[in-house]
């Protein structure tokens, strides 16, 4: 196995550079949410989005349910309820907050933002905003899931996905 370290600079609070050795590689590979009903959240995402997935697996384990569905480029969507999320981080739970983050789903056209947007309120969406024109040149709008994960539906004339 090869292994290689970095030589990168890193900036401090106030300005001056600091070059250290090691940095992450900027790649993500898994999305793990935290749900409050698994079972619900797994039945939006499957059959009312149509995401791939082989089911809730490890639910012979404690805290060890979860659900993984297979996205487009390597990426793997995970559900994992919230409280065993806390537990296996480590940390308190804590009260969520939609606008911590947003998930974004590019898509080729304004009328796959319209389409996919119906999709979502079909399968059980808030919409929180309708799809429209945006400032900056695209057309998008968003829903939250069934536990509030906030998604955002765009159509950018300069990220078009291949698809």
């Amino acid at each position: 196995m090869v292994s290689s370290l970095f030589l990168v600079a890193t900036t401090s609070n106030n300005g001056t550079y600091h070059k250290t050795d090691i940095s992450m590689k900027p790649r993500m590979n898994v999305l793990t949410i935290g749900v409050d009903n698994l079972a619900k959240s797994y039945e939006f995402y499957h059959k009312g989005l149509g995401f791939a997935s082989k089911g809730i697996v490890g639910t012979e384990f404690e805290h060890g349910a979860i659900a993984f569905f297979d996205l487009q480029n390597g990426m793997v969507l995970a559900l994992y309820p919230g409280k065993s999320l806390a537990l296996d981080a480590g940390i308190p739970m804590s009260a969520p907050s939609p606008t911590g983050f947003s998930i974004g789903h590019n898509v080729r056209s304004k009328a796959a933002v319209d389409s996919t947007m119906e999709l979502a309120k079909k399968a059980g969406a808030k919409i929180t905003e309708h799809a429209r024109d945006r400032f900056w040149g695209g057309y998008s709008g968003y829903f939250q899931d069934p536990d509030g994960h906030l998604w955002e539906v765009v159509y950018n004339p300069n990220m078009i996905p291949a698809d």
